[in-house]
């Protein structure tokens, strides 16, 4: 039989964390844990500005048409939001799997940015907006002291945000800074895209007029898509409905309505639409999908 392996210092602070299967908010902002006791299935979800790290077990995100496998001692950073489908590959009872997420903030990025001046990228072909490596030792240290905070909640209001600027000090010194660079340019399509999704995520419930997106991107429309679709992945309107939908999965989940209310607070003004492009994106109908979540939490 199998020994579990000796966790690191980051999976053995989160596991103190995560009393249970399950995601869980933090006192420190921004900062999420992860804990899952077996594999699952393949679930769709938007990832947005932010650095994911394994600690403990494996994972699998399918992005566009590229699939990554990515697992303990990684980080996954993402530098836009990006739809995609994931599901943890390595997880078990004796060595679940313990990962963190820790949400980016753009401006404090531009401003960190502003002050240390980060070196370009050598090729501009090296771009990507989505970028897993190996965690130097530096990062993982201060990734280990942030979630170390939740032992000394005094010190979070203190001591995080002195911690959050030295991880993005360190993301943009490192492997990391290649998903950076087009949100430092200003006026780039990245960054015109970056603000237009920003200005969406805050929106979703009105009706899209790709135009109005078009002429707010400063673009024609398109140019706006070509644009939107290379850099997120999905059209416009596929991103729109995902956001929605995503919207209305956590409203389902969390408080606890049922489908007809969640369409219509998320923008749906037909709930048999609603119902058909939910099953759609993940698989079954509201109320089965919401069922088999709980039940797998």
């Amino acid at each position: 039989m199998t020994q579990p392996r000796t966790p690191t210092a980051l999976a053995a602070l989160i596991a103190r964390h995560t009393p249970h299967s399950g995601d869980f908010p933090s006192a420190v902002p921004n900062l999420t844990l992860h804990r899952r006791s077996t594999p699952t299935s393949a679930i769709p979800c938007i990832y947005s500005l932010g650095l994911g790290v394994i600690a403990q077990g494996g994972k699998q995100v399918l992005l566009q048409e590229a699939v990554i496998n990515y697992r303990a001692g990684q980080g996954m950073l993402t530098s836009i939001d990006q739809p995609v489908v994931a599901r943890v590959t390595e997880g078990s009872a004796a060595e679940p799997f313990l990962g963190m997420m820790l949400t980016l903030d753009m401006h404090q990025i531009l401003q960190t940015a502003a002050q240390t001046q980060p070196p370009p990228p050598s090729r501009a072909s090296d771009y990507r907006t989505v970028v897993v490596d190996e965690l130097e030792p530096g990062l993982a240290s201060a990734l280990e002291r942030l979630v170390g905070l939740l032992d000394e909640p005094a010190l979070i209001p203190q001591l995080a945000p002195l911690i959050q600027q030295e991880i993005i000090v360190r993301l943009l010194a490192g492997p990391y800074s290649l998903a950076l660079q087009q949100l430092l340019a200003v006026g780039s399509p990245t960054q015109q895209i970056f603000k237009t999704v920003a200005w969406l995520k805050q929106n979703f419930t009105q009706p899209l007029r790709v135009d109005d997106l078009a002429q707010r991107a400063h673009m024609s429309p398109s140019t706006f898509r070509q644009h939107f679709r290379a850099i997120i992945g999905v059209s416009p309107l596929q991103f729109h409905k995902q956001l929605r939908l995503q919207e209305a999965r956590q409203l389902m989940l969390s408080q606890n309505i049922d489908a007809g209310r969640a369409a219509g607070l998320v923008g749906y003004e037909s709930a048999s639409q609603f119902s058909r492009e939910y099953s759609r994106v993940f698989g079954a109908p509201p109320q089965r999908d919401i069922r088999r979540m709980r039940e797998a939490g």
